[in-house]
């Protein structure tokens, strides 16, 4: 009998701190406005962690709510798995946090690192150890703690982004649903194109890394824009083709939440209606590998996602890395 991964929870989190594009210009002292954010991005706010937050704690309250959702106890998962380009620490893992934190001793636990794609990625991962048989019950969280790695002298990037969390629960079920098709894609000759330079074992932290600001995240907006829209939309088609459905066949469009500008021109591309998209990015900023998840779970709340629809995910990131999927939504077995 084949197995199917079927998403049985799902939650987000975000930091109760909420920047506006007027809170960065007077408080941030960053050579911006509300206007010049909005217009070239649809950003309106983000998130922020405090003092004592980071990657693990987002990720904690996600999982959580997820669990809840799922209607199961921590300790009856078998696998946890953190996409995120901010862990806590370079090692242990955040996922090994969130393992602990949660109370899930049967678990195993790592971190994935496909940046903006991760949640694609690790919801893929999860899928291929339940249809392979190997387990039952898997967690997948998107968390990132993004604005501690914000330069915020550079405005053409600390606008951009903000930080959250959100979690699936994925299981093992006879009926056709979850993950049906997904496509993994890299081109590591874009590999500076969105970086953090220092603090890892090629460059490590030296006062020479601090003095020129490399450990703060750097990226070429106009080349990653680029990759961003041709790179998404063929992947988009190409799961769409894999899962032998059409464009007609797609209720709803949950892409990375990047820019609206990228959404927009994705959605020309296909020939898709914008109403077939959902987008938050005005909320919530760039929130990397959790953008996706954070969509998910707000989209099933405001009844924008429902039992029976045919959901398509896709995402671009650092690396570069590239993804795409098609969910079908129900969570009964």
């Amino acid at each position: 009998m084949t197995k199917y991964a079927s998403i049985v929870g799902w939650g987000h989190h975000a930091p109760e701190r909420v920047v506006t594009n007027t809170d960065l210009a007077q408080v941030f002292q960053v050579d911006t406005n509300d206007e010049w954010v909005r217009s070239r991005t649809g950003i309106a706010q983000r998130h922020m962690v405090a003092e004592g937050e980071s990657c693990s704690t987002l990720a904690i309250r996600a999982g959580r709510e997820a669990l809840t959702k799922a209607g199961l106890a921590a300790w009856q998962l078998d696998l946890i798995i953190v996409a995120t380009a901010t862990p806590d620490y370079l090692f242990p893992s955040t996922a090994c946090i969130v393992q602990e934190a949660l109370g899930a001793q049967h678990a195993g636990a790592f971190d994935l690192g496909a940046a903006c794609s991760g949640f694609i990625y690790g919801l893929a991962t999860a899928t291929q150890f339940i249809r392979a048989g190997s387990y039952r019950n898997i967690l997948v969280i998107g968390s990132e703690a993004l604005t501690p790695f914000m330069d915020w002298e550079d405005r053409r990037t600390c606008v951009l982004f903000g930080d959250g969390s959100g979690a699936v629960v994925v299981q093992s079920c006879e009926k056709k649903t979850g993950l049906l098709s997904f496509v993994l894609g890299s081109q590591g000759a874009g590999q500076d194109l969105i970086i953090l330079p220092a603090g890892g074992s090629r460059h490590p932290t030296t006062a020479a890394t601090l003095a020129g600001h490399d450990h703060y995240l750097h990226m070429s907006g106009n080349e990653v824009y680029q990759f961003a829209v041709r790179t998404m939309s063929d992947n988009a088609l190409e799961a769409i083709n894999k899962a032998g459905m059409t464009r007609d066949d797609i209720d709803i469009i949950i892409p990375h939440q990047a820019n609206v500008r990228i959404i927009e021109s994705i959605a020309k591309r296909l020939d898709i209606p914008m109403d077939r998209f959902f987008v938050n990015i005005d909320r919530y900023g760039n929130t990397s590998a959790a953008s996706i998840p954070i969509a998910i779970s707000e989209a099933v709340a405001e009844g924008r996602l429902r039992d029976e629809h045919n959901l398509l995910v896709v995402a671009f990131g650092s690396g570069l890395t590239s993804a795409a999927g098609v969910i079908h939504w129900g969570h009964g077995c």
